[in-house]
């Protein structure tokens, strides 16, 4: 299954009383393919803010976003969390709602070892039939899902990818390592392309829901011989990779990018505590991005 060379981890739209806002959900989805290009979306992941949207939403956002896709384009679902049952759970009733495949996150807190991460991605990915991507966020989750284990786990049939942060050293090891058609995505915009350049596909972003169109047009000049011009290209969108998250001192995804949605006229609401919505210091940072 092909999910293109940019995916985009959406955001959550919610009103003014923090309850999800569906009209605006179909809305930005509509955007962020028509407009930003991208190839594929992923409901509640992180960006999403999985961990407070509820499993009744997060079966609706599911079921809504598939219906509105109308198999334009691919969705996948964030399933995974540190509870191998309760991930098997979700992720059998994605798969139900018509999901075309599943983001599952390494198991956060708990901290296991590396078996113990095979054991619960192998568990999760027997008991459906549909495609399977790894998330490998280190400064989330406390853990990292070893290159090692990685590509031992994509000898199994239907995990076809990861999204991994770790480092450019892991994804190279992966890239080269892993099982033939098994598919690496970076999921750190500002190594998009250094990511493309050691082997990965694409890249899991954030940053495509304001720039997805330049991102698009970055990874297309290196596929096609223009190394020179990505790396231009690079250097211009930099300055909002870093923003997105710096602004201009850490401020945790998605308040930053829900910010620069809200100020370019779409609609996405705020965030759910404990995250907090940007300062006002901190919006006028963001703005100025991309003044």
């Amino acid at each position: 299954m092909d999910f293109g060379r940019l995916i985009t981890a959406l955001v959550t739209p919610f009103d003014d009383q923090l309850r999800v806002d569906w009209a605006g959900f179909e809305k930005l989805m509509d955007y962020v393919v028509n407009e930003q290009q991208s190839d594929s979306l992923v409901i509640c992941g992180t960006t999403g803010e999985s961990p407070t949207v509820t499993e009744e939403e997060k079966l609706k956002l599911f079921e809504a976003a598939v219906k509105h896709a109308g198999g334009r384009y691919k969705i996948i679902a964030g399933t995974g969390s540190n509870d191998t049952a309760h991930s098997i759970h979700l992720s059998q009733a994605a798969e139900k709602l018509g999901v075309d495949a599943l983001l599952l996150v390494a198991p956060y807190y708990s901290r296991p070892s590396q078996e113990g991460m095979y054991q619960h991605f192998k568990a999760i990915a027997e008991s459906v039939s549909i495609p399977v991507i790894l998330y490998n966020v280190p400064g989330r989750t406390g853990v990292n899902l070893d290159a090692d284990t990685t590509i031992r786990l994509s000898q199994i049939p239907n995990i076809v990818a990861t999204k991994d942060c770790a480092s450019t050293d892991q994804l190279t090891m992966i890239a080269n390592g892993a099982a033939e058609g098994f598919r690496v995505y970076s999921g750190d915009d500002s190594a998009t392309l250094p990511a493309l350049s050691v082997g990965a596909h694409g890249i899991v972003s954030v940053a495509s829901h304001v720039i997805g169109k330049e991102m698009k047009n970055m990874i297309n000049c290196y596929l096609q011989g223009d190394v020179q011009g990505a790396a231009k290209l690079h250097g211009k969108l930099l300055p909002v990779f870093r923003g997105l998250f710096n602004c201009p001192y850490p401020v945790p995804n998605p308040a930053p990018v829900k910010f620069a949605l809200n100020h370019k006229g779409i609609s996405v609401g705020g965030v759910r505590l404990p995250l907090m919505n940007v300062t006002e210091k901190e919006g006028q940072f963001i703005a100025s991005l991309f003044e």
